[in-house]
């Protein structure tokens, strides 16, 4: 079934406040405007979502990277983890997430947009330990225990700058110091990297909000970035970022 009032009661005394700006979206249940006007062709429109939501897809828009890049999120997921999964992916990627955690823990899906709900829940709304849940990631709070593993797979370079501090703030929030949240997104690309020039120009008609992880490192968005530790790894010359984050550390991410 799936959840589209979820609220949870618990305060977190570590949590840092969610800018003015962002506003809890979820009573009314409204899409952000930033979809419907930069995203209603990838994300919100049901009829391109259905063409979407196939594993060919991904893999051309990854250039081939689909695999590597997915299975860097999967071998961190352990049987019998809590596992909160920031936005619908297209593909399988959110299939084979539950099926590693499976019944022994739980897995819970976010996302703001109905059809991205709907096709989660076609996915894997029939596992009893998945939960399918209609909520904007930047006011998400878990219920009980906090999250062994938190993933946001290549969502940040596609919501503006005010929503990337929220986000990552919300993340970091919920991590056990035995936990760790990991961003798989773009990155700038190495001046070699053919790709790079490619994706300036997708970017300018279609990913107006993708530029600032070129410049900008994630762990800036972070309002205690130096409570936690920031490992990152960077991959097909410089296309696509891996940024591991664990509690209490103090180390920042090298450059690439």
């Amino acid at each position: 079934m799936v959840d589209t009032t979820y609220e949870a009661a618990r305060t977190d005394s570590r949590r840092t406040a969610v800018p003015p700006k962002i506003r809890n979206l979820n009573a009314n249940n409204e899409v952000p405007a930033y979809m419907s006007e930069v995203y209603d062709w990838a994300y919100v429109n049901p009829a391109k979502v259905g063409w979407l939501d196939r594993n060919i897809v991904v893999k051309t828009l990854l250039f081939g990277n689909d695999q590597r890049l997915m299975r860097a999120y999967l071998a961190l997921i352990k049987p019998g983890m809590r596992v909160w999964q920031i936005a619908h992916v297209y593909g399988d990627l959110v299939v084979r997430a539950a099926q590693r955690v499976g019944a022994a823990g739980c897995f819970h899906l976010t996302d703001i947009t109905p059809v991205q709900i709907e096709h989660g829940q076609r996915k894997i709304g029939h596992l009893p330990w998945v939960r399918v849940i209609r909520h904007d990631a930047a006011h998400f709070e878990g219920e009980g225990h906090a999250y062994d593993l938190i993933c946001s797979f290549f969502l940040l370079h596609e919501v503006p700058e005010e929503w990337k501090h929220a986000i990552v703030d919300n993340m970091l929030s919920q991590i056990p110091d035995s936990g760790e949240a990991v961003f798989v997104d773009y990155h700038r690309p190495a001046w070699w990297q053919p790709v790079g020039y490619i994706l300036r120009v997708v970017n300018h008609f279609l990913e107006p909000f993708a530029k600032s992880l070129w410049e900008r490192e994630i762990s800036s968005y972070a309002s205690q970035a130096s409570m936690f530790e920031w490992e990152k790894e960077c991959l097909f010359g410089g296309v696509y970022q891996i940024v591991r984050v664990r509690r209490r550390a103090s180390q920042n991410p090298a450059g690439c």
